[in-house]
């Protein structure tokens, strides 16, 4: 992908930006008008939310920067540390709900203005999936990580508030407002999943963990559909910086070729492979002798 295209992907931080604004209003006055640690504790994922949504704005726009001679190659990985964050603000944020729903159980308090509360966190619940689903679908057609967790935050927040308000109805109608911070604390343990979930993800990128089972089953295919007889590769890597997929290998051909019909191949080999994967590919191929021994050598990450 071009790196103006890149670029444009920071419109959907801002509407990202914009919903947390938004929802953050509505949560809280839904938590003034009812007193209902539930929905307060909706009102403060929102405010990561928007910490998250900034952090993505900011990491988007460094990986959409152009290589340079200290990165030569590129920023991508950048999303990776926008997602880390958010996965940590989000654990952050579950901490803080579990503090208040203790709170709600050992100074409970009545919750009123329902009906007003409920209508108010509903419109911020509808706000959340619409952006979510916006998001959703940018991140799988751009391969973005840090709008991919963005996505994944705001759901985790759409099945919070279905939590909660269900809570609120609950309290509504057999009057146990235990209910209420009961709920709250497994909307922390539900968040906290999504935290850690997060965080493992982002985390295996910035290790430069191997590409999908599926993507990598999909490069085998390429590239020996591509292979005539009596030629193999091997010392197959891959890995996923993130928009950008990478894959190195080396091709053996039998002594007797000439240059320019190896180097013919190894064109072959790489268009197959970059129309094999979506978005982003860098490939790297290596031409050695079939019948050379120190071809052999070089199979693991490291001679040894």
């Amino acid at each position: 992908m071009q790196i103006e295209t890149r670029a444009k992907l920071t419109r959907y931080a801002w509407l990202s930006i914009a919903a947390a604004v938004v929802t953050i209003g509505l949560k809280a006055t839904a938590y003034w008008v009812t007193g209902s640690v539930g929905l307060l504790s909706d009102a403060l994922e929102s405010l990561v939310n928007l910490a998250g949504a900034v952090m993505a704005l900011g990491m988007l726009s460094l990986a959409a920067t152009p290589p340079d001679e200290e990165h030569a190659y590129g920023h991508t990985k950048a999303e990776y540390f926008s997602s880390v964050i958010e996965g940590v603000l989000i654990l952050l944020a579950a901490g803080s709900i579990a503090y208040s729903a203790i709170q709600g159980l050992i100074y409970p308090k009545p919750i009123e203005s329902i009906g007003l509360g409920l209508a108010v966190s509903v419109l911020a619940s509808v706000i959340n999936l619409g952006v979510a689903q916006v998001l959703r679908r940018a991140a799988r057609t751009h391969n973005s990580a840090s709008l991919e967790a963005n996505a994944q935050h705001l759901m985790t927040d759409v099945w919070t508030s279905a939590g909660v308000l269900a809570a609120v109805g609950l309290v509504a109608l057999s009057g146990w407002q235990v209910l209420d911070p009961i709920i709250a604390l497994a909307v922390a343990a539900n968040i906290t999943f999504s935290g850690v979930k997060i965080v493992r993800k982002s985390a295996a990128g910035l290790l430069d963990a191997a590409l999908p089972p599926e993507e990598l089953a999909a490069v085998q295919a390429a590239i020996e559909g591509q292979l005539p007889q009596g030629v193999q590769y091997h010392a197959l890597r891959t890995r996923q910086s993130g928009a950008r997929s990478f894959v190195s290998l080396h091709v053996l051909v039998p002594g007797g070729w000439t240059v320019a019909r190896g180097h013919r191949l190894l064109e072959r080999v790489e268009a197959a492979v970059r129309a094999a994967l979506s978005g982003d590919v860098t490939v790297f191929t290596h031409l050695e002798s079939i019948g050379d021994v120190a071809s052999y050598e070089d199979e693991g990450l490291d001679r040894e």
